[in-house]
């Protein structure tokens, strides 16, 4: 007898009982692998390779016969040492998506909901469903970028998480430090907010939210980073959190023991030590971001104001039509069907191979499309 569908076409239904709504969720999916003759700019990742510094610290980090450092105490001490706090008010998990998962289910379950605009970061809904809270999605403005307004209208008695994403993942656009302002103002104080900056470091625009400068003001704020995207540390999963002691312990409590391995710990401290190199090159990806966004404009491109290391094409129902065309001249972007086409910041070449493709795209769009420029 097997257990085994005869294909992987042919799946089997579950012969214990699984929650519904984890059935009916889809799985994460990253973005497709591309091939030798193609660029990869489906995944946000940094194209510069680490630096060796970084690579020695890892080489050197031990035997992996041994368990990590559960609590990451040598990196917290050197992120708490940077920002002026204490070790206890920063907390560090296997990138910024397994903190936000901690997050959410320290605070939210069965009959509770999380309030986040949409489209964001595609692995929000899955994590608050894992939770048993529910989604309560807002929808972005025609820009693509969060309304506040419509976000802290949507908070009610139920809600006790609010995420939101600076830059906008996948729209790349960025909340003003006076919207923020404003809507935590009108959030009460005992809903955790959850600021979500994963690639703050390619902010450019002054009038962004800055969430470090923020803490001491609102007792419900928590600020995610991650060393997966500036840092160039995506393949080894470290991110971190810093917030109010209690709230980051409730995280704590809700994390998977031993998940952020020596090498990354490791890593992530030499990375911080050779930070100004680093910088150095997210400046680089700005300044290559600013002239794919500058060109794709010329050629007629409606773009929201990119801050992140990728751009969005809105391309809505023309999306895997436009995403074929792009697969076909050997770009491997993450394209969202019905909604749009993010496209990373990749190597200096990649941009010479990827605009004669956006050309062609822009000019099949129909007339009055909202990703085509008007004029």
């Amino acid at each position: 007898m097997t257990f085994l569908p005869a294909s992987a076409d042919e799946p089997v239904a579950p012969a214990v009982r699984l929650r519904p709504e984890i059935l009916a969720s889809p799985p994460y999916r990253q973005g497709r692998p591309a091939t030798a003759d193609a660029f990869k700019l489906s995944s946000n990742e940094n194209p510069f390779p680490p630096l060796p510094g970084v690579l020695d610290a890892v080489a050197a980090s031990g035997a992996i016969n041994r368990y990590p450092d559960a609590s990451a105490l040598a990196l917290r001490e050197v992120l708490a040492a940077r920002r002026g706090v204490s070790t206890e008010q920063i907390h560090v998990g296997s990138g910024s998506v397994a903190l936000l998962s901690q997050f959410i289910d320290a605070a939210a379950g069965p009959g509770d909901t999380v309030v986040y605009s949409w489209r964001s970061f595609e692995a929000y809904p899955g994590l608050v469903t894992v939770s048993g809270a529910a989604s309560v999605q807002v929808p972005n403005r025609a820009d693509g970028s969060h309304d506040m307004e419509a976000l802290a209208a949507a908070v009610d008695d139920t809600t006790r998480v609010v995420i939101v994403c600076s830059p906008n993942n996948p729209t790349s656009t960025t909340v003003s430090a006076a919207e923020f302002d404003t809507f935590m103002a009108a959030v009460p104080s005992d809903i955790l907010v959850l600021l979500d900056e994963a690639y703050a470091e390619f902010v450019t625009d002054p009038d962004a939210v800055r969430g470090f400068p923020l803490l001491a003001r609102y007792p419900n704020l928590v600020v995610l980073r991650t060393f997966s995207k500036a840092y160039g540390l995506a393949g080894l999963r470290v991110g971190w959190a810093i917030g109010p002691a209690p709230i980051l312990d409730a995280a704590r409590a809700a994390a998977i023991p031993l998940s952020v391995t020596e090498a990354a710990q490791v890593a992530a401290i030499a990375s911080l030590e050779l930070e100004d190199e680093l910088l150095a090159r997210v400046s680089r990806l700005t300044a290559r971001r600013d002239r794919l966004a500058a060109a794709l404009s010329d050629q007629g491109w409606n773009l929201p104001k990119a801050q992140g290391n990728f751009v969005w094409l809105a391309t809505g129902n023309e999306t895997d039509v436009a995403n074929e065309a792009l697969l076909d001249g050997g770009i491997v972007a993450r394209a969202f069907p019905g909604s749009g086409i993010r496209v990373s910041v990749g190597e200096e070449e990649s941009v010479d191979k990827l605009l004669p493709i956006t050309s062609r795209i822009v000019e099949l769009l129909p007339a009055g499309h909202p990703a085509r420029r008007l004029g």
